[in-house]
């Protein structure tokens, strides 16, 4: 399942949209096996048990499907859960700094680790299970960039009349692009 558009604010594009690797399945296919080989030896003794096994592999396919690792041009955002829903939201700009991880074996299998640090409340957010991790941190950088640039296009000298500077002023406001001080300030320039 994609992430949905109806999720992202005015303006924002999406730059990746990704599920957890494949690996993601690797702890619950293990437990899958033995359960296999204990329903097998249960089964030998009684005549039931294999929808119990049916249904755990449902419900694993289930939480990868609504899993989501999205970078937007604006923000970071994980969310995932079948029946209840949790979700981490990043601001670009809180971003301070990006770091992958690696065992020898998840570089063979094209998995990781992302360490996400941001001036949040949580200061450190891990994600685990990233496909290709070194390019998803490349393609994080490559959007906070992005990011500056267009917010400093937005405070360069002032182009067309103030109304409608401070109408996109608000706007930015509202999406999260600039804080109640940043809008106050430019405000403030604007009418002089």
């Amino acid at each position: 399942m994609p992430f949905p558009k109806k999720n992202l604010n005015a303006n924002e594009t999406i730059a990746l949209d990704m599920h957890p690797h494949w690996w993601y399945f690797a702890e619950p296919a293990f437990s899958l096996l033995g359960s296999i080989v204990f329903g097998a030896i249960v089964l030998a003794k009684t005549d039931k048990g294999t929808d119990t096994y049916k249904a755990l592999g449902t419900i694993g396919l289930m939480k990868w499907l609504t899993t989501n690792f999205v970078i937007t041009s604006n923000r970071l955002i994980f969310r995932q859960g079948v029946i209840g829903k949790s979700g981490v939201e990043i601001p670009l700009e809180r971003v301070n700094n990006v770091n992958f991880n690696q065992s020898v074996f998840e570089r063979i299998l094209g998995a990781g680790d992302l360490l996400i640090e941001s001036g949040g409340e949580d200061g450190q957010q891990r994600f685990t299970d990233i496909r290709r991790p070194a390019q998803v941190q490349n393609l994080i950088h490559a959007q906070m960039e992005g990011h500056f640039q267009r917010r400093a296009e937005y405070t360069k000298a002032p182009t067309g009349d103030v109304t409608e500077q401070l109408q996109r002023l608000e706007g930015m406001l509202q999406r999260g692009t600039l804080t109640q001080q940043e809008f106050d300030a430019q405000k403030a320039r604007l009418l002089g």
